[in-house]
């Protein structure tokens, strides 16, 4: 008897598992249907799609139980697509919901924003007078989704009586959280939300299961959208991770892959580049207030990753100490092992995503994959690339696209190419190179050392056809020189999709992230070596932001 969770076999749970250990709870976990008599609290966390979810519940022999569990009355937590689930459908495919929230989950309007809905929010308490289930309407929480359950008393008056928190989105006011009897569910991630969000799981364990029992109907009433939604911009810390010539894993940074030192001494010998040890780095930028952070595995294993233990222990141990989004890349894709053995991308996913990670972040594959679309005509992928097995079972929002590009410098009186309609031109005060110039960016596989006969918008649009949930847009001419993230090339990306886009390479002050995010509609910065060397702190950064009147979290 006591608290079990559920695992219904795709999506990230060891967060939320390793968040209930660091509050000092313990568990169990479901793993078969006899279990939900034996629970006396049941938790549902996890990311992915609808229709996934409930297929393997349903192959699981697990729906008909869960649903008999929420009926009995006991206490339930549903996070995400444990929360969806008990809505009657989800346009995220055909399959039927638990049906006992009386209204369907829809997608986004995109119109007047990025989609997916990727970042931290607030949370705003419908009926405060009734308590507030952990939730704090002055704090942010953790979203990662592209379909919502809209704030709609008017088609949907019964389910509003539901809403326990709304959360603003654009012009669209959504339910965040839902409430009711036994039942309580988030739509974003509390063990992704940092102390707030251990805050609020702690609140919820702590409760004694009988106050679980009786959380009132909330009021119908209409509720006005803001002018603005308080979605924050993102600071993200990358790591780049590669063995030693001793063979202990370290971050470091460099020219692509080469990350020796350049001179030759005693001390260093040419020796691997040692910023410090991953894991320490991730929980130091967490504590920091890193709002992500990413893990880019660049050793040798990236050519069979499910033979890198010490990488994905890397993933694991670091998935223990932080409760924010981790990003990993490098090697997430279809791969063959030494001894013969096929690996599918889909199966790399899988183990980062079972050892702690959120997102997967894609990069040469990507291009490899949008070349196969761009020769099959635009229309649609046929299933098999990497981006597109990923977002089928984890829900888009689950994967990056990294763009590699470089500029290509034309003279646009006599350019005649076919990316004419993208180049870019150079001003008259700017660096002499740009003066009476026109470039446009070509992207590069392999970390930058191998251009491909393909742009930066064919490829950005390419990914988001094939379902990447985000861009992130590197520049490999910019890479470590410290001069700023290249404007012109995150709005070019920017207005070519529809997804959120993240901004790196180049950084070396906090004056360009206040830049970056003041004269593009970026939704995220990147950096690694300035935090690296703490030649800028993210406190301060986040300082720097405030005071220009750029909402970011504390």
């Amino acid at each position: 008897m006591g608290l079990y969770l559920l695992d219904y076999g795709a999506g990230n749970v060891q967060s939320l598992a390793n968040s209930i250990t660091k509050l000092g709870h313990n568990f169990k976990w479901v793993t078969e249907p006899e279990d939900f008599h034996r629970a006396t609290s049941l938790v549902f966390p996890g990311v992915g799609a609808f229709e996934t979810a409930i297929s393997h519940l349903e192959t699981k022999g697990l729906l008909q139980p869960l649903k008999e569990y929420i009926q009995s009355g006991k206490p339930y937590f549903g996070i995400c697509i444990g929360m969806q689930v008990l809505f009657q459908s989800s346009s995220e495919g055909t399959a039927k919901g638990l049906g006992v929230i009386p209204c369907p989950i829809e997608s986004f309007d995109a119109s007047d924003k990025a989609v997916p809905h990727m970042g931290w929010n607030s949370a705003d308490v419908v009926d405060p007078s009734a308590g507030a289930e952990g939730v704090e309407s002055s704090s942010y929480y953790y979203f990662v989704h592209s379909f919502r359950a809209k704030y709609d008393p008017d088609n949907y008056p019964e389910a509003m009586t539901w809403s326990h928190t709304t959360t603003q989105y654009g012009q669209e006011l959504f339910l965040s959280s839902v409430r009711k009897g036994s039942v309580f569910g988030t739509q974003f991630h509390p063990e992704k939300s940092g102390e707030a969000g251990l805050a609020l799981i702690d609140s919820w364990l702590r409760k004694p299961e009988s106050e679980h029992l009786h959380a009132p109907s909330a009021p119908v009433r209409k509720l006005t959208p803001k002018p603005t939604h308080a979605l924050t911009k993102r600071i993200i810390a990358c790591m780049d991770v590669r063995a030693n010539d001793q063979g202990d894993l370290v971050v470091t940074k460099g020219d692509q892959y080469d990350v020796r030192e350049k001179t030759v001494t005693a001390d260093t010998a040419g020796a691997v580049r040692n910023l410090g040890k991953p894991v320490a780095l991730a929980a130091k930028y967490y504590e920091a207030g890193a709002d992500e952070l990413c893990l880019l595995n660049i050793t040798s294993f990236r050519h069979s990753p499910l033979q890198d233990q010490p990488m994905l222990a890397v993933v694991r141990a670091a998935a223990e100490t932080i409760f924010v989004p981790l990003t990993i890349g490098g090697g997430i894709k279809d791969s063959v092992d030494p001894d013969g053995t096929k690996r599918p991308a889909l199966e790399v996913a899988g183990a980062y995503f079972r050892a702690g990670a959120d997102k997967v972040s894609i990069g040469s594959e990507a291009v490899y994959a949008v070349e196969k679309l761009r020769a099959a005509g635009w229309e649609k992928g046929d299933g098999s690339s990497a981006i597109e097995t990923i977002a089928h079972a984890y829900g888009r929002q689950a994967v990056v696209v990294s763009i590699d590009p470089k500029r290509v410098y034309v003279d646009p009186k006599t350019y005649a190419g076919p990316y004419r309609s993208e180049l870019v031109y150079g001003k008259d005060d700017g660096p002499e190179i740009e003066r009476n110039k026109a470039w446009w960016y070509q992207c590069t596989v392999s970390g930058g050392r191998e251009t491909r006969d393909m742009s930066v918008v064919e490829l950005a649009k390419g990914a988001e056809i094939l379902g990447a949930g985000e861009i992130l847009v590197n520049l490999i001419d910019r890479d470590g020189t410290g001069l700023g993230f290249d404007l012109d090339l995150v709005n070019l990306v920017k207005r070519m999709v529809q997804v959120p886009v993240v901004a790196s390479s180049g950084a070396g002050s906090a004056q360009h992230f206040v830049d970056v995010f003041r004269e593009t509609p970026v939704e995220a910065a990147l950096a690694a070596g300035i935090f690296h060397r703490e030649e800028v702190k993210i406190s301060a950064l986040k300082q720097a932001l405030q005071a220009n009147k750029i909402n970011v979290r504390d």
